[in-house]
């Protein structure tokens, strides 16, 4: 069971093409500017089986690929970690966002370590808003990375996508 901020079925500003959005309710982070302010409290979203989340993204045939914002997903890594499983099993594209870097994940809880090895992509780093930009696609500033998550974690280190969708360039 997650507690979500909201779920958007049609977003085309968090990843390529026509995706899902996910929004996790609660984030440790606080960052200043966020976009998304209202979900920093913990424990006062709505609860949703990540079963029920699955048939709410399969409304959608146009959608391919779905995002994890928040809040913080990696807040509530088990849960994620699920439905990232579920949404996989059934040929989705799944990608979160996520305050925390590659590499404070590997250092995390088994918990997010797990989430990680359930995603594609993972756009990382705290917002930060002296690097706010509107040039770097499906990210808030400059600091943030795009990484691909599978090849990253065989690498052992941070492993950037520079080109194509997840790059802007489609």
């Amino acid at each position: 069971m997650l507690d979500l901020s909201g779920i958007v079925s049609d977003s085309i500003v968090d990843g390529p093409g026509i995706r899902t959005t996910v929004f996790s309710q609660g984030c440790p982070h606080h960052c200043e500017g966020c976009h998304n302010p209202e979900t920093w409290d913990f424990g006062c979203g709505t609860p949703m089986e990540e079963e029920r989340i699955v048939d709410i993204v399969r409304e959608n045939p146009l959608c391919r690929g779905v995002t994890f914002s928040g809040g913080e997903p990696f807040a509530q890594a088990e849960g994620f970690a699920k439905l990232a499983r579920l949404l996989k099993g059934e040929g989705y594209e799944v990608a979160s966002y996520s305050g925390y870097t590659f590499e404070q994940l590997l250092r995390g809880t088994k918990a997010q370590r797990e989430l990680l090895t359930c995603i594609d992509v993972l756009i990382d780093g705290p917002f930060l808003l002296a690097e706010k930009s509107l040039e770097v696609p499906f990210r808030g500033s400059r600091n943030q990375r795009i990484l691909d998550v599978p090849a990253s974690l065989e690498a052992g280190a941070a492993v950037v996508i520079t080109g194509g969708r997840w790059s802007g360039v489609y």
